[in-house]
């Protein structure tokens, strides 16, 4: 039976972005679906009840969702295939950290941008 992959995701998202560099990387074939995140398909509802966030990887209809999650999840899964992470524990340290960087920099971004249009919009 061949692994039915598809990718909630939004396409502007960096956190889907990783998700979809590691499927290519991995040559994992998957169907992607673009979400409206203000009108959320009952399928990311389904998929995600707690967060009702993307990216969520559905895999053979479990799905795994927080980006960070997920491509340990693939790494894992299609471990066939080389590793996403260096063999080197200090190497997949390096890369653990600044993974985290850019999560924190990238969400704090995204939020003072919000919060700015927010105060123009008034």
């Amino acid at each position: 039976m061949a692994d039915e992959v598809v990718l909630l995701d939004f396409w502007p998202s960096p956190f889907g972005m990783r998700l979809r560099i590691a499927l290519a990387e991995k040559g994992i074939e998957y169907e992607y679906k673009d979400e409206d995140l203000w009108n959320k398909s009952p399928l990311l509802l389904q998929m995600n009840p707690v967060h009702k966030k993307i990216p969520v990887l559905i895999h053979n209809g479990k799905p795994a969702y927080d980006s960070l999650i997920a491509l340990q999840y693939i790494d894992e899964v299609w471990n066939d295939k080389p590793p996403l992470l260096p063999f080197d524990s200090y190497l997949t340290a390096q890369a653990r950290f600044w993974a985290d960087f850019v999560n924190k920099k990238v969400y704090q971004a995204k939020k003072k941008v919000r919060d700015a249009n927010f105060v123009w919009e008034k």
